[in-house]
């Protein structure tokens, strides 16, 4: 049985991070929102409260149920957690007589305290709360203080029950992995031993369980997640497992080949699907991005449920959905607004009555690369930049032809293998090239042009939630720029895009 830690999340912006440290640590953990917590047997080792944007003195905040966790399993309040259970238990909160927001440092510190072993007088944290607790019942025991905050950590007395008011999990907080192992560790008792390969080896026994001798569908795209999944799946089910890559016409130059050919160095059981112009098809006429990304979608499920029915027997539909796709879909407020409409597996229709497995739904996105590595996945396929469902699709604004993504296939392909020949490609997390709806005065020669703009994009990330712009050299962009401007015919300017996200999306559609 794999022990756990549960976090409880009330909405704060860093509750991942949370999880992410502790996975970190090698001790597995799940997050679920305050209004829907499911029940846990031995496994679970310890509780943590996240923080929130609520106040504990709003009439609407959220009071949840402690009664199966304070006082029988170790539990840790952050934040607005630490503020609750003091709120709930006789203690009080108002509001801070000025705001506690950003760095701060350690005072004093409780160094025999088991939370705070190792934890350093003067030890910077992060603070970002406007409420303060002002007063704690007799049995609450301070065990750190800032200069401006007397309770800035507690401990209940004869209970492993703790709350502090920073946030442990930000790099802000010197020692906060310090402080979050030795909850988990001497305080939970985790033995930290949930690893990729142990996930790997409990992942397979379970497939082998679940699934049997059933045949299982899977639709790859190139990318980390499903190739991570299709390598769990067949060694679990072997030839069982028939995968179905498609190429929508809106790959990247030689990609499609490329691929096709590592998986099946792999040994996976895959069929390429060429379905180039029924995509182009469905886009012809259209502008809005919204509708071409579900014009795609519907193409690809339509060319997809065609392939699955051509598996007898089949009874299952495999999906690369990871964790971030799980806490998104059970968050405290529910899925959020959409931004852009998703393309993946997972909009195919309740009428191909299969089961859904979903090996890396527990994982988040780095856990599936660590994962990968482990199972030794090729270095290509492992260290892909993350690349749209929709493709180039999505990267050419305006109506999408195949003249046009031919001239930004050309113009990505010389973007791509410039950063891999210069050694910049691991460094940067996600880039793409984006065919403007602008043309442009040039002179080529002595003759004056009038021809289409591309930008180029390069970000750094964790995780896709938030970006910044990639500081390239400048003499590099500019041996790009000239090499696309000779190459690439169409082509008479280039720039480089220097927004973050947010505000401006990663993709430009």
């Amino acid at each position: 049985m794999q022990e756990m830690v549960l976090i409880i999340d009330f909405g704060s912006q860093y509750t991942q991070l949370i999880a992410r440290r502790l996975r970190e640590l090698n001790v597995y953990c799940e997050i679920h929102p305050y209004n829907n917590v499911p029940s846990h047997g031995d496994e679970l080792k310890g509780v943590i409260l996240s923080g929130s944007p609520f106040s504990v003195r709003d009439a609407d905040a959220p009071k949840p149920d402690l009664t199966p966790y304070k006082g029988k399993l170790p539990l840790l309040g952050v934040c607005f957690g630490a503020q609750f259970i003091a709120h709930e238990f006789g203690g009080e909160v108002l509001p801070s007589s000025t705001r506690e927001y950003g760095r701060a440092n350690l005072t004093m510190v409780d160094s025999n305290c088991d939370l705070l072993k190792g934890v350093d007088r003067n030890s910077q944290v992060w603070m970002s709360h406007a409420d303060s607790i002002a007063s704690v019942p007799n049995s609450y025991q301070v065990i750190c203080s800032t200069g401006d905050v007397k309770y800035a950590g507690y401990h209940i007395a004869g209970e492993e029950t703790y709350g502090i008011q920073f946030h442990p999990e930000v790099y802000h907080s010197e020692q906060g992995k310090v402080i979050l192992e030795n909850f988990i560790v001497s305080v939970c008792g985790c033995s930290q031993d949930w690893t990729p390969d142990s996930f790997v080896d409990s992942t397979v026994d379970d497939l082998k369980n679940a699934l049997g001798n059933d045949k299982v569908i899977l639709g790859l795209s190139g990318g980390v997640d499903s190739s991570v999944a299709a390598m769990l799946l067949h060694r679990a089910i072997g030839t069982n497992l028939h995968c179905i890559f498609v190429d929508n016409g809106l790959l990247r130059k030689f990609e499609f080949d490329e691929v096709l050919q590592s998986y099946q160095g792999m040994g996976l059981n895959v069929k390429g699907v060429d379905a180039k112009s029924l995509f182009y098809s469905a886009l012809k006429g259209l502008k809005d991005p919204e509708d071409k990304r579900k014009a795609i979608g519907k193409v690809f499920v339509d060319v997809f449920d065609a392939e699955s029915k051509m598996v007898e027997d089949a009874k299952w539909l495999a999906q690369g959905t990871i964790y971030p796709d799980v806490i998104e879909s059970i968050s405290v407020k529910g899925p959020s607004a959409t931004i852009k409409s998703h393309h993946n597996v997972g909009g195919l229709p309740d009428y191909m009555k299969l089961k859904v497995v979903e090996p890396l739904r527990s994982l988040f996105k780095d856990e599936v690369r660590r994962v990968g590595k482990s199972m030794n996945m090729s270095a290509n396929l492992l260290g892909r930049h993350p690349f749209p469902g929709p493709g180039l699709g999505i990267r050419i604004l305006g109506e999408v032809t195949a003249e046009k993504v031919h001239v930004l296939q050309e113009v990505d392909y010389i973007w791509i293998k410039g950063l891999k020949e210069h050694g910049l490609y691991d460094e940067v997390w996600q880039a793409g090239s984006i065919l403007l709806p602008v043309q442009s005065v040039g002179v080529m020669g002595d003759e004056r042009t009038y021809e289409n703009a591309v930008a180029l994009r390069a970000v750094s990330s964790t995780d896709g939630m938030t970006a910044d712009w990639c500081h390239l050299p400048h003499e590099f962009l500019a041996r790009i720029s000239n090499e696309i401007i000779n190459k690439v015919k169409g082509i008479n300017r280039v720039t480089y895009d220097i927004s973050s996200k947010p505000p401006a999306t990663i993709e430009w559609e």
